[in-house]
This record gives structure tokens, sequence and C-alpha cells, in this order.
């Protein structure tokens, strides 16, 4: 795994899934691990389980004060940023015809906005610091393809993927890497969400189906667990990535091939 020394990472949408197993990893390559989220008793819970320097921070992605707040405090906690990573965000299905001006707004708002500003405010430390540093974005496998029971959301994550190639043509001559991870059929509580969907609008008639549908398309015969988005993530945020940027690289176990 790669060494992080003492590098340190924001976290958000650290509570619980993907951003747990992140924040955890980060730490046990030695990174000093800020854990942001709307839930501030999960995030708590999982930086009293990981120790020694990781903190917990309360975040509305959606607002900026909260994420200057953010990123004042871990400064204050660490003395410097050296990576962002924007993992906050939410999903829900609809049928196409169904999504409405609001949850259009609701979704783009989250994981789009939301990370828009979470790479903003971290860039604009990174630069006061005199530049260098690492952002990366939580994407998605339906950033990559659309789906028409998530069109909303997979309209979000390839918002994502496009402001990851915009931030990182924006911020080279900063000398910051922009970089995206774009996860597959990950076994979180998310799917809960969507497999209730999909039953709602008649796709799929027993509970868990999508899941195990979508999973076993996996050329590695299996779902993803969160774990399995630890090891990219510190190589993202290690010297290993410097001469990489702008690149959103799908970790899914072999759903989707390029």
């Amino acid at each position: 795994m790669a060494d992080l020394g003492g590098r340190a990472i924001v976290v958000t949408g650290a509570a619980r899934g993907i951003g747990a197993a992140i924040a955890r990893g980060l730490a046990a390559a030695g990174a000093r691990v800020a854990l942001a989220d709307r839930d501030l008793d999960g995030a708590r819970a999982v930086a009293a389980e990981i120790g020694g320097s990781a903190i917990a921070l309360a975040v509305e992605v959606t607002e900026r004060a909260t994420v200057q707040a953010m990123i004042a405090t871990t400064l204050a906690a660490f003395g410097r940023l050296d990576a962002i990573f924007n993992n906050a965000g939410i999903v829900e299905t609809r049928d196409f015809l169904g999504i409405s001006e609001a949850d259009w707004r609701r979704m783009l708002d989250v994981n789009a906005l939301g990370c828009l500003i979470g790479m903003q405010e971290a860039a604009r430390a990174m630069i006061a610091r005199g530049g260098g540093g690492k952002i990366v974005n939580t994407a998605s496998i339906a950033g990559r393809q659309g789906s028409p029971a998530l069109a909303h959301y997979s309209a979000s994550k390839f918002a994502v993927v496009s402001l990851t190639q915009s931030g990182a043509r924006a911020l080279a001559p900063h000398g910051i890497t922009v970089n995206a991870i774009c996860p597959g059929v990950v076994e979180t509580g998310m799917w809960d969400i969507i497999d209730r969907g999909y039953q709602d609008q008649g796709l799929t008639q027993e509970p868990g189906e999508a899941f195990r549908t979508l999973a076993a398309r996996a050329a590695l015969g299996r779902p993803s667990q969160p774990d399995d988005l630890v090891g990219i993530a510190c190589f993202l945020a290690s010297s290993g990535s410097d001469f990489m940027t702008g690149q959103s690289l799908v970790v899914d176990g072999g759903i989707v091939m390029q």
C-alpha cells in the first residue's frame, strides 16, 4: 500500500460505505484524515474507530459556508491540506418520464454542485499554501453509461466526470491533479434504495434482485465491497499518481470495459 506519510486529507460522505472505507484505508497508510459528513455522529464513530489524529466534521456539501468551515477546521487541525475526496452523494430511482424538476435539482445539487464546491474550496486552500495537491471525486459506472431507472443519477455522475476533466485542466498550472473513481455495484446501503426503486417500477420482482443481477455482470464474479476502493484511493492520494490527471478510473470488477 502507498505510504501517505502524514498527508492531511479530507473525505466527505465518510460516515459509512465507500467514504468510511476510504478514510480507514488512508489512515492505515499514514494519512491524517478529516471525516466529513452531514451525519456527524456517524463520522465521529468512524473517526473514533480510526483513532490517532482522525477528526470528524459536519458538512452539507451544497452549502459553501459549511464546506469552507470544513476546510478551515482541517487546516487548523493539521496545518495543511494535501488532498480531498469528494465522495458525498445520494441516489434514487425514478421512471424516466417521472423525473420531476425537484428530483433533478436535488440530485444535481448534491452530486454535482456539491462536488464542484468541494473542488473549488480545496483548490483555493491548496493554491494559498503555494500550490500542489490532489482532488479525487467519486463518480460511478453510471457516469459512463446511462440507465432508464437512474437517469438523473447517471446525469449527475456524468457531470462529475466532466468536472474532473475541466478541473484537471484548470488547476494543472497550480500543480493540483484532479481524478475520479468510478465504482460499480458496491454492497452498501445505497443499493437498498436502488433495489426498492427497481421493484416499485416493476423492473424486478424480488428484494435484492437488481443488486444480484447487475453484480453478476462483473467479470470477477462478485459484487464490489467498499474496501475494494481503498487501493485506488491510496494510489490517487500518493506521489505515485503525480503525473495522472483528468482520469476517471473504473473499479468495478469488470462490468464496464473500455
